[in-house]
């Protein structure tokens, strides 16, 4: 499945290498903007991945499309203490964003940072306990092949946790939150950013991203068996908890 919209619609390139641009730019501020546009609440969001990825005891973890590593650092507080987190992003700026959080913090032995692309991740087959992806498979250039990679890299009864910007149904929570999504984040991140396409990338984006059960079959075509979908606040995101197989 080709994820067709692009951050740049006036400029040359595909989708991935788009992206991997838009995120070089905007990497001073994500993160910034991250927390500002979204109120702080994505910080409650990773904590529940974070909970479910610690029900595995001491795992190696993939976090895919890391960007400047949050939920990589969340994930390497789990107790017991995880045998690694690796952190795959396929924006150099982005990383090197991680990077200098990786070490305040003192997590460098703990971390290991690396500039991949999801849909060609170099890492063995099965060698993961978990994956995780935090607002990253909407972004993917071709989506059917980065699950393909995120299952093939997965052991048998490894889970794949993604949490994704999802639309929320309830009125008037809907009505309010399209206004907001659609018109008042892109000016602000336009603005702050100094890059007003990207900020409208992001609706754009989620507007074509196939949320719900067109996603849980989206994971069942790469392979997986899906556990649970739960929408969170209101249905503004929603995290998706799913398994490669035994067999």
């Amino acid at each position: 499945m080709m994820m067709s919209v692009k951050p740049y619609t006036q400029a040359e390139g595909s989708k991935k290498e788009q992206v991997t641009a838009m995120f070089n730019r905007i990497a001073p501020k994500y993160d910034f903007l991250n927390h500002l546009l979204s109120m702080g609440i994505d910080k409650l969001w990773r904590k529940r991945v974070v909970r479910i990825v610690a029900r595995k005891k001491a795992p190696v973890v993939l976090d895919v499309a890391t960007g400047t590593g949050d939920l990589a650092i969340a994930l390497a507080g789990i107790q017991p203490k995880p045998t690694a987190v690796y952190g795959a992003d396929i924006s150099a700026g982005m990383l090197e964003r991680a990077a200098q959080k990786v070490l305040k913090r003192g997590l460098q032995h703990t971390i290991v940072l690396k500039e991949a692309d999801s849909e060609a991740l170099p890492f063995s087959d099965r060698f993961f306990d978990a994956v995780t992806v935090a607002f990253g498979v909407r972004n993917f250039g071709d989506l059917h092949q980065g699950l393909c990679e995120m299952n093939r890299v997965l052991k048998p009864g490894g889970s794949l946790v993604v949490l994704e910007f999802s639309r929320p149904h309830i009125f008037p929570f809907k009505q309010l939150y399209a206004c907001y999504f659609a018109h008042i984040l892109p000016w602000w991140g336009g603005l702050i950013s100094k890059d007003k396409e990207a900020y409208d990338y992001l609706p754009a984006s989620v507007l074509h991203f196939p949320e719900g059960k067109a996603f849980e079959a989206a994971l069942v075509q790469a392979g997986f068996e899906v556990e649970k979908s739960r929408r969170q606040s209101l249905g503004i995101a929603t995290i998706y908890v799913a398994h490669r197989p035994l067999q």
